[in-house]
């Protein structure tokens, strides 16, 4: 028996929790993946108002290496604040990363730039960084947990809002993105309208923790009695579930990062505008507000494992003809649908994961446990693909080396889906 098939009482009061924990969590995702989203799509402009040294092409490696950077302490940020919320609870554990969300974004948002203050406007960017992929880190695992906990019934079905919000974070990134490269003079856009959606970001946090200040703790934490080392006992009892559960993420992270690289893509290697890019990111943000909770709901029928391996293998398939064809037809239709199918597999692989995850630990360890897996999968395979990717084409001079990329992170994928199968009974 896995968790998303666990019987639970419906009561009307366990689906008014539900939808309130749904409401927060979604809240929680959408301001750390709207930050994210928002650093990634204005890449060109961070480049050349805090890391102007050098040529183009190092302005964006030493851009997306920062992006990157924040991506080697999610790790640490999931194993503390995860075991911050197996030991004291979920609601404590939200809280927490949704302040330090907050921190991060005001930072970026007030940044000087390199013109104002020099170098140092590069180190504020990478201190921000730093403490919004620390609070990152914690949010996936203890949001997820919460929300599969909180659910009275179709556990895949609720866990995938945690998803579905960044859909929400999608649309709006890239609406702002298309709006400022199109509404505003590239002198307007490069001295203070890149800084517009950051400062739209500062204002979510404070709705968020309202709402989640008002957040019952779940029954099943108050029921149990809390591990006293839920993070040695995750890296030494189940360390296999961490590993297997990483593999299983690759797919989830790519997806993600080749839509938020596009933009940097179609500008710099296709001659495309960056608003055709921002175009297909809203696309993309409207097929996963949209698909993620109907794929849920799929995968509450037939199991999160079985509609991932699925979309795996699509993602292998299409990888090379899709870049082949955006390569060969660099168009604004062509790189709006390129980017929409990589929003559908992304809604057919993402959806269920947050289910799947849960899956593989037992609750004592829960939190930690999936914000481990979740993060070690992020920024092994995501977090740094920017940043590699850039690097590949520069290397290679091959516009065709994101597929390849793309191709590999399936395989691992596919093979960590198959150990949860067979070895966990992940289905």
């Amino acid at each position: 028996m896995t968790l998303t098939d666990v019987p639970t009482e419906v009561t009307p009061e366990r689906l008014a929790e539900a939808r309130k924990a749904v409401l927060s969590s979604s809240i929680g995702a959408a301001l750390e993946w709207f930050d994210i989203i928002v650093y990634a799509s204005f890449a060109i402009v961070i480049a050349e108002n805090f890391f102007p040294e050098g040529n183009g092409s190092m302005g964006l490696i030493l851009t997306f290496a920062t992006f990157a950077i924040s991506y080697l302490v999610r790790p640490l940020g999931g194993m503390l604040i995860g075991g911050y919320g197996d030991r004291h609870g979920r609601k404590k554990a939200l809280t927490l990363t949704l302040l330090l969300m907050m921190v991060g974004t005001v930072l970026m948002a007030a940044a000087p730039t390199h013109a104002m203050i020099g170098a140092w406007a590069g180190a504020i960017i990478v201190v921000s960084r730093l403490v919004q992929g620390f609070s990152a880190g914690g949010e996936f695992g203890s949001a997820t947990t919460f929300l599969v906990e909180t659910a009275p019934h179709r556990k895949a079905y609720y866990a995938s809002w945690q998803v579905a919000s960044q859909g929400i974070s999608m649309l709006l990134a890239s609406a702002f993105g298309y709006v400022l490269f199109t509404q505003l003079s590239r002198a307007d856009l490069y001295s203070w309208g890149w800084r517009i959606p950051f400062a739209i970001g500062c204002l979510i946090g404070p709705v968020g923790l309202y709402i989640r200040a008002r957040l019952s703790e779940t029954k099943e934490f108050t029921e149990s009695t809390p591990h006293e080392a839920p993070v040695r006992a995750t890296f030494t009892t189940h360390l296999g579930r961490v590993l297997t559960g990483a593999a299983c993420v690759g797919v989830a992270t790519i997806s993600v990062y080749l839509i938020l690289f596009m933009p940097t893509y179609a500008v710099k290697n296709l001659g495309v505008p960056a608003s055709a890019a921002y175009l297909g990111g809203i696309v993309a943000g409207v097929v996963t507000l949209v698909g993620v909770p109907l794929v849920g709901r799929l995968a509450d029928r037939v199991g999160p494992a079985t509609v991932m391996l699925w979309a795996a293998v699509g993602a292998f398939v299409l990888a090379w003809p899709l870049f082949a064809v955006v390569i060969a037809s660099p168009t604004v239709p062509v790189l709006v649908l390129s980017i929409g199918v990589l929003g559908l597999i992304m809604a057919f692989y993402f959806g269920p994961l947050p289910a799947l995850l849960t899956t593989l630990f037992p609750s004592d360890v829960r939190a930690t446990g999936v914000s481990a897996a979740y993060n070690i999968g992020v920024t092994v395979m995501g977090g740094i693909a920017p940043l590699v990717l850039t690097w590949l084409i520069d290397l290679t001079g091959s516009l065709n080396a994101p597929s390849v990329y793309y191709m590999a992170v399936a395989v691992v994928s596919l093979a960590g889906l198959t150990l949860a199968r067979r070895r966990y009974a992940a289905r």
